[in-house]
């Protein structure tokens, strides 16, 4: 699958583990949360970044000890309907602060990819490759929100009042 992450088709560093998947080493690994709240401190002690897949349904604050140590956090969306990962993401980001990888996975629909961003995900996991061409455009076509959200960019308002303050208007 692709991996569009920073607006750019990647090559994944990321090798994902399965449940009963012997543990490679070395490099960098996107393990399943109930493997990785296992053993935690087995999996951050080993050589490589750390990633953990974490499903939609289990409560986000069961990864908060360990986020200053993972390199990324796959949010899983089952279903296109199903937009709980929506929740994560923000929680993630505005909450807790996280500032590693947040990556889509699973049902990860094209119509859906400028709201992901919004709600903070730097990366998605696509099924096909002309989803991530898609993205790739689609991710260039907005550069100004209005509302304000996880994913770091200033709103139109805050934007306009930065232009009138460099102007001198209204000091």
């Amino acid at each position: 699958m692709p991996l569009v992450n920073g607006g750019k088709i990647v090559d994944d560093s990321f090798v994902k583990l399965a449940v009963d998947t012997p543990l490679p080493e070395g490099g960098d690994i996107l393990v399943p949360a109930e493997r990785f709240l296992g053993d935690a401190e087995a999996f951050l002690a080993r050589a490589g970044k750390v990633g953990v897949i974490w499903p939609n349904n289990r409560d986000i604050d069961e990864l908060v000890p360990f986020l200053g140590r993972l390199a990324a956090v796959a949010l899983v969306f089952p279903t296109f309907r199903d937009g709980r990962a929506y929740s994560q993401a923000r929680l993630l980001r505005e909450r807790f602060n996280y500032r590693g990888e947040v990556r889509a996975t699973g049902q990860v629909l094209r119509d859906q990819f400028v709201f992901m961003l919004r709600a903070g995900f730097d990366a998605f996991d696509v099924k096909k490759q002309a989803d991530a061409e898609a993205f790739m455009q689609t991710a260039k076509r907005y550069s100004v929100f209005y509302q304000p959200t996880g994913d770091g960019r200033i709103t139109a308002l805050h934007r306009r009042m930065q232009l009138r303050h460099s102007e001198g208007v209204g000091t």
